[in-house]
């Protein structure tokens, strides 16, 4: 596929290639290949190398996702949750933290957890290629500490462009989720409170004090 070449204009030091990228580290940056010529098969590669780095690819640019244990396991615990209500329903797809997807040409991303109707999916089956050409209908990002609010703004701005219908942003610091129907429009809950699947999965009921329990399970002694 042809690189998403940064414009010039735009992008004259380090600096504004950062802010670009909505303020993040340049601990995430890779500069192997050039920020600006990268492809999806560097993507792979780097998938694929001995370091399994996961990079997202924004506008020709490898950037390393963020995820930490604790956010890591907190996905798979909602996983768990939402594949438990989409399996018996039949009703689609739930992918992980290394689902990755081409959401327009040049722009892979990678959402922590992601519900994917059989409606969006080619034939109704599971995908065969490492980047398939969809857009999930609802997309999940676990904070991280690497995380910035620009960055996660342009992710919203990314996902709802490309056609995705909801946006769960979780916090396992503050033990809140808010629910984005729009990137700037949102509903903040708290841990006492049940996250609903609204049109995305109508039925879908999560009290959220179950799911932000499982960072305080602890084995016996």
């Amino acid at each position: 596929m042809t690189p998403v070449l940064i414009s010039p204009a735009a992008i004259e030091t380090l600096a504004d290639l950062l802010e670009h990228l909505g303020g993040i580290s340049p601990k995430r940056v890779r500069f192997h290949p050039a920020p600006g010529t990268a492809t999806e098969e560097d993507v792979l590669v780097i998938r694929n190398s001995p370091e399994r780095r996961l990079c997202e690819l924004v506008d020709g640019v490898l950037v390393e996702k963020a995820m930490g244990f604790r956010e890591s396991f907190l996905a798979c615990a909602l996983i768990e949750m939402l594949r438990g209500f989409v399996r018996q329903r039949n009703l689609g797809l739930v992918t992980g933290e290394a689902g990755m997807m081409r959401l327009m040409a040049g722009l892979v991303r990678i959402p922590d957890v992601a519900f994917i109707s059989w409606f969006r999916l080619p034939n109704r089956r599971v995908p065969t290629e490492p980047i398939p050409d969809l857009a999930p209908d609802l997309a999940v990002e676990v904070l991280s500490v690497g995380n910035t609010p620009g960055e996660m703004a342009r992710k919203r701005q990314d996902y709802f462009r490309s056609g995705v219908q909801v946006v769960w942003q979780v916090d396992p610091n503050t033990r809140t989720v808010e629910v984005f129907t729009a990137p700037e429009q949102s509903t903040l809950l708290h841990e006492m409170q049940t996250l609903d699947g609204g049109t995305v999965l109508p039925g879908f009921a999560l009290p959220l004090h179950e799911l932000f329990a499982e960072l305080d399970i602890q084995g016996e002694e």
